[in-house]
């Protein structure tokens, strides 16, 4: 990037030649997105650990109620009880305490998580090619130490190889969508599995009540996400520290009453043993085993909305010993009292506090919806980023955690989705079958993701890399088959909402990539501009000035071309206007407006940029005369100055460029139904890219162009 002011870049200088717009703006240089997490204080930590409680660890907390019930085990031997708790107690220190705690948020980018963070955090070290990264995040540089040799030539394969760039995008947007499927299922699931217990208590509650109460509640819950992470976790926190703290209390109840040395189970001896006593019953039972880690990626993805600090500590001082605790509670009743593990969780609660645990649990279960909500919000956020996700409301709810963001389309889509599931199914199997059937494959990926950030970002050991992902990817794909069995009895539900999500994503994305390639190769350079408004052009240059919006940062887009030669006039001033937003929370109004000089014929520059916190609602007219002013400070030619000002009252323009995608006759049958079809109505039905600015109505023009791709 050439920001040297000798150069002509900086505020208030001209720009020459072909060159990236936004590089001539100081302000662009001054403001780059933060390049470390931000830092809080040990109090701030804590607080925000506290209050992630409620968010993050609601599916996760909340394991304990399904996974002995999950199991279809018959005569149970106190062996195969051990041999469970064990399963349970090793896939979740190294599935969750050892990898995502603390390995996986340690690959995050600026503080945010989940597969796409990855991927933008791996394209800020290797120069990608691909057409996903449209909003040009910045090339960082490597982190220190020497590059082995094994990591160079993995970091010079990727810049090379397009094949191997789609691969890994196509890999990410998959994981993406799972975890948008899963952000579906989740609520459905718990909210119906906790309200079903009503039933056991009552004959005359039927099915049809329970879905019918179950759609109130997930309508409440998911309108009452307009408030906030914050407000959110406020109610839900105190839910969830009180379910810890009560289960750990009944676990220690229960381990003392029934088997004191219950916790000899954390010998992964006993996992050898029960494999090979029970063989293909004890792999089938690894599908119930893996209940007990759903939602661990909620850590990862939700991160935005917290730090890493508070998710370690929330996770490894309150999430993990409860959870122990609890099941060996639940698997020391089992040991005297096999026959109830089809209801294990309410079968060993002391009927003393049966009801009081009930009401906790069932409000615990709709907390555990939180999760994956807020990941879905946090991932689309980061997908808009990366330019592969139609235009939505990202409404951030903080002012401080910038994370901490809300989207009102996100939110109504995954509702109608959510109560589509508890309806449709009427709380059936099939929907508990489908329950965290994704999951596994969102955690393969991110351990691909992660092994491929180790070896070439952090430039880790080839050895200790393979330590990594070895590993865990055969446990992780012990999992994966034995859930596969699970699919045709309900969980494809979740893969047909990943492919749904995963269609949108993949349109969107090729019909981006497409007309960024289009602009590229067809952009107008400084020169023909300046040519075609020329003194010996003829074009005419009328009376005012003229205020042209274009999304596009980097050149002139080819729709100004368009523009000049079929109106065949230009007025005498215009200004190409682009408005972007940053990563910080606010930016200051004398550093929100900058221009620069374009060419040499009256054609300027005008760079709008807001933090992420402030109002973008644009007063056209408004901001003409703050253009104007910045203009008439650019120059210090008395006859420019003058000129600007007797344009300024002789009429203003507003133009805005819309863009109309074709495939043409070479195209494949399905790249012209991609293009013609699904590109066009996500675009038709996607956010205006300056629904902000208000514009008067008789005084805007809108220029179409149709791009032939």
């Amino acid at each position: 990037m050439n920001s040297d002011p000798e150069n002509g870049s900086g505020n208030g200088r001209q720009i020459e030649g072909e060159v990236d717009i936004d590089t001539t703006m100081s302000f662009a240089k001054t403001y780059q997105p933060p390049q470390r997490e931000k830092a809080y204080s040990s109090w701030e930590s804590m607080v925000l650990a506290y209050q992630s409680l409620g968010v993050v660890y609601g599916d996760l907390g909340t394991s304990p109620v399904n996974v002995f019930s999950a199991t279809s085990f018959t005569n149970l031997s106190e062996d195969d009880l051990l041999g469970t708790l064990s399963l349970i107690i090793w896939t979740l220190t190294s599935l969750v305490l050892v990898k995502y705690v603390f390995i996986v948020l340690h690959a995050n980018d600026h503080g945010e998580g989940g597969t796409f963070a990855i991927y933008s955090y791996i394209c800020r070290h290797i120069h990608f090619n691909s057409k996903l990264t449209i909003h040009n995040t910045r090339l960082e540089s490597d982190c220190t130490g020497g590059r082995s040799p094994l990591s160079t030539r993995a970091k010079d394969f990727l810049e090379r190889s397009s094949s191997a760039q789609n691969f890994l995008t196509v890999i990410v947007l998959l994981g993406t969508c799972m975890v948008i499927g899963d952000g579906a299922l989740t609520p459905a699931t718990c909210v119906l599995s906790a309200l079903q217990g009503i039933q056991s208590r009552s004959s005359k509650i039927t099915r049809d009540h329970v879905v019918w109460i179950s759609v109130v509640v997930l309508v409440a819950l998911f309108v009452f996400q307009r408030c906030g992470t914050s407000k959110v976790s406020c109610l839900f926190s105190p839910i969830m520290l009180i379910w810890f703290a009560t289960n750990v209390s009944i676990g220690v109840y229960n381990i003392f009453k029934y088997e004191p040395s219950i916790l000899k189970a954390a010998s992964p001896h006993y996992i050898v043993k029960f494999f090979m006593a029970n063989g293909k019953t004890a792999w089938d039972l690894l599908g119930a085993v893996f209940l007990s880690i759903t939602g661990a990626e909620a850590m990862f993805a939700d991160l935005g909305h917290f730090n890493k600090r508070a998710i370690q500590l929330g996770f490894s001082f309150v999430v993990y010993p409860s959870l122990i605790v609890t099941y060996a509670g639940e698997t020391a009743y089992l040991v005297k009292h096999p026959e109830n593990i089809v209801d294990a969780y309410y079968s060993s609660l002391p009927n003393l506090v049966y009801w009081p645990m009930f009401v906790v649990s069932t409000l615990a279960a709709v907390v555990a919806s939180q999760s994956m909500i807020s990941a879905c919000f946090s991932i689309v956020k980061q997908s808009l980023a990366l330019g592969c996700f139609p235009r939505v409301n990202i409404v951030h709810t903080s002012s401080k955690h910038q994370g901490q963001v809300y989207s009102p389309e996100i939110n109504y889509i995954l509702l109608i989705l959510t109560v589509a599931l508890v309806v449709g199914f009427k709380g059936g199997v099939e929907l508990a079958n489908a329950y965290g059937v994704v999951v596994i494959w969102v955690m393969m990926i991110t351990t691909f993701l992660t092994s491929l950030v180790m070896l070439v970002i952090w430039k880790t050991n080839v050895v200790v890399v393979l330590g990594f992902l070895v590993p865990y990817v055969l446990m992780e794909g012990a999992f994966m088959t034995s859930l596969l069995r699970k699919i045709p009895q309900g969980g494809w539900v979740p893969f047909a909402i990943s492919v749904l999500f995963m269609t949108v994503m993949m349109s969107w994305t090729y019909g981006r990539s497409k007309k960024t390639t289009y602009e590229a190769e067809n952009k107008m350079s400084v020169t023909e501009l300046d040519e075609a408004l020329s003194s010996n052009s003829s074009i005419c240059r009328t009376p005012g000035v003229c205020f042209f919006f274009t999304d596009l940062v980097h050149g002139i887009p080819p729709i100004i071309r368009r523009y000049i030669h079929h109106m065949n006039s230009v007025r005498e001033i215009m200004v190409v206007v682009t408005i972007r937003t940053l990563p910080i929370k606010t930016i200051s109004p004398e550093e929100r407006l900058h221009v620069g000089k374009l060419g040499r014929n009256g054609v300027y520059r005008c760079l709008i940029q807001f933090g992420y916190k402030d109002a973008e609602d644009i007063d056209g007219a408004k901001y003409a005369d703050f253009i104007a002013a910045k203009l008439l400070e650019l120059t210090d030619d008395t006859g420019e100055k003058r000129k600007i000002q007797s344009a300024m009252k002789k009429g203003i323009e507003f133009v805005t460029g819309r863009t109309i995608l074709k495939a043409d006759k070479t195209s494949g049958v399905l790249s012209r139904f991609t293009i013609d079809y699904m590109y066009r109505f996500l675009q038709k039905n996607s956010m205006p890219a300056f629904s902000a600015v208000r514009t008067p109505s008789d005084a805007t023009l809108q220029v179409g162009m149709l791009y032939e791709i």
